[in-house]
């Protein structure tokens, strides 16, 4: 079974940046793309970014974060970041890094097969 590590998450003011991290083991030959996804306390759990496993490396950005965050890969780690710039408190949320086998990055959060335990990220005013 495929296995997703995050860090990086921590206590920031807004307007500053963190960069989270996802390590993926386990049976990762078996990964075609990766997200990053949020929940916060009450909402529901959100698309932020995704990447594609695949050579050409295709992303995609909520509306809410384009512009700020960057999703990246590095295929020799088998890791994912998620560079996040300007963030706002209404980023405040526990961040959960993702996989499934689609060649096209999807939204939904029902289409991920493997999720990892999550990282807090606080932004305060």
């Amino acid at each position: 079974q495929v296995q997703l590590v995050e860090s990086g998450g921590g206590l920031v003011q807004a307007g500053d940046s963190l960069r989270l991290s996802c390590a993926a083991s386990g049976g990762t030959l078996s990964i075609f793309t990766m997200g990053w996804f949020r929940q916060a306390p009450g909402k529901e759990r959100e698309f932020v970014a995704g990447i594609s496993w695949i050579s050409c490396g295709s992303t995609a950005y909520a509306d809410s974060v384009k512009g700020r965050f960057t999703i990246s890969r590095d295929n020799a780690k088998n890791t994912v970041y998620l560079q996040m710039n300007s963030l706002k408190p209404e980023g405040t949320a526990v961040y959960y890094c993702a996989a499934d086998r689609a060649f096209r990055v999807t939204t939904s959060p029902s289409n991920y097969d493997y999720w990892g335990q999550g990282t807090q990220v606080t932004v305060s005013s």
